[in-house]
């Protein structure tokens, strides 16, 4: 029982931290434009990127053979979109203000996805540079 409490308090005490941290994260990447070929690779029609294209971008991500750079960044924005989708699900009818910021929330981590797929894009092409040129 006292373990439960104690991982409930834990639990708890680490979310503002955990949410901080992706925000903070979420607006690094925000900064930085996301590349025409990565437009195209996940077949975005505008320069923008909302919340329903998270996860086909991830799924581009892992198939790239340099993701390991990003492997944790990524883990730490699936899990925070999972949070946000669940929060705009059971608190969106209560609070339309609430569902607005975690959609907006979420359109950032589709945003992240894709700047993480421009930097394995650009990582794969750079070491496959590098061993063609090893090779000749």
């Amino acid at each position: 029982m006292i373990a439960a409490v104690i991982a409930a308090v834990s639990l708890v005490a680490f979310l503002p931290l955990y949410v901080s941290y992706c925000q903070a994260v979420l607006a690094s990447a925000g900064k930085i434009d996301i590349s025409d070929r990565v437009l195209a690779l996940a077949e975005m029609n505008g320069e923008r990127v909302c919340g329903g294209d998270f996860e086909r971008i991830v799924q581009l991500v892992r198939l790239c053979p340099e993701y390991h750079a990003d492997r944790a960044g990524i883990q730490a924005i699936v899990a925070y979109h999972r949070l946000l989708q669940v929060l705009g699900r059971t608190l969106g009818g209560v609070s339309p203000g609430l569902a607005a910021w975690a959609e907006r929330q979420q359109a950032c981590c589709s945003h992240f996805a894709a700047v993480a797929l421009d930097r394995s894009i650009s990582s794969s092409r750079t070491l496959f540079a590098q061993q063609a040129s090893h090779h000749w």
